[in-house]
């Protein structure tokens, strides 16, 4: 008995270590509840809560969360679909940027971000009105499999401008993020091609998956697969001096969004798959 119980004992921690190294670096704050299996998108809201979303094959909804993931209120997007929402943004005004331009094959004309004034996030259904835009460089729709650069999952707000960082699909991988800007009212626009940045050249964990820019506007952090990096030394929209620092979070779940909640600390979510995940994470810069 005493064989068994201790087998037991060490079968508990084993599993208890286990899944602690999935999360790596990160600190785990809380789970989602069931329904809220991919969010794709978060953005820290004034009040020190979080909006967040999910992507392709989910509801037209945005959902408000505390630090620990408990959803306190859902609201329906009037003049919405979620074609695949991928990202979140506020403006310092508070109101809030969903990104519908996930494009997995490079395939869509209809990329929109979906902006819904402050005044409207108090109503049971908020109207969204429609930034409308394209990439001038994609000319084929899908392009060759060396120019898959317009996905897109991460984008943050600043002075009146949305940033775009794209995901990179090219085959062979190259590791780049083309880096764009659209103005953040209502209307049709090309977006403009700001920049190029090479990332890594892992295919499997250099592709972005989120974007957010610090408080102060000095430090930008994009998120891939289990890796973030940090840009500084720039001046928006020059990339030109840029530099990029590149951190291990030594996570195995499925990291997909990235915001800050001050200039020192980065709030993280992920993604259900095997090695667990649906949880909302921290984790402190140095």
């Amino acid at each position: 008995m005493n064989k068994f119980v201790l087998f037991i004992g060490i079968f508990i921690i084993a599993q208890g270590c286990a899944q602690t190294s999935n999360y790596g670096k990160l600190t785990p704050l809380g789970k989602f509840p069931s329904k809220l299996k991919e969010v794709s998108g978060m953005e820290t809201t004034q009040d020190g809560h979080l909006w967040v979303i999910e992507d392709s094959g989910n509801k037209d909804n945005i959902y408000k969360v505390d630090q620990t993931a408990n959803i306190l209120k859902s609201l329906k997007i009037d003049h919405a679909t979620n074609q695949d929402w991928e990202e979140l943004t506020m403006d310092n005004a508070g109101n809030l940027y969903i990104g519908d331009f996930g494009n997995n094959g490079n395939a869509r004309k209809n990329l929109v971000i979906y902006k819904v004034d402050s005044t409207q996030l108090s109503k049971k259904e908020p109207k969204a009105k429609k930034i409308k835009f394209f990439y001038p460089e994609q000319t084929a729709f899908p392009p060759k499999n060396d120019s898959l650069y317009f996905d897109t999952e991460g984008f943050f707000h600043w002075e009146d401008n949305l940033y775009i960082f794209t995901k990179n699909r090219t085959r062979p991988y190259d590791g780049k993020t083309l880096v764009y800007r659209v103005p953040d009212n209502e209307g049709d626009y090309n977006a403009e091609l700001l920049d190029t940045l090479f990332l890594c050249g892992d295919q499997n964990r250099c592709s972005v998956t989120g974007a957010d820019i610090s408080p102060d506007g000095k430090t930008i952090a994009l998120l891939s697969y289990g890796l973030v990096f940090l840009i500084t030394d720039f001046e928006l929209p020059d990339f030109s001096k840029a530099s990029i620092q590149t951190i291990d979070l030594e996570c195995k779940t499925q990291i997909e969004s990235i915001c800050f909640l001050d200039n020192t600390t980065l709030l993280i979510a992920d993604e259900q798959n095997r090695f667990g995940g649906r949880r909302l994470y921290k984790f402190k810069l140095n």
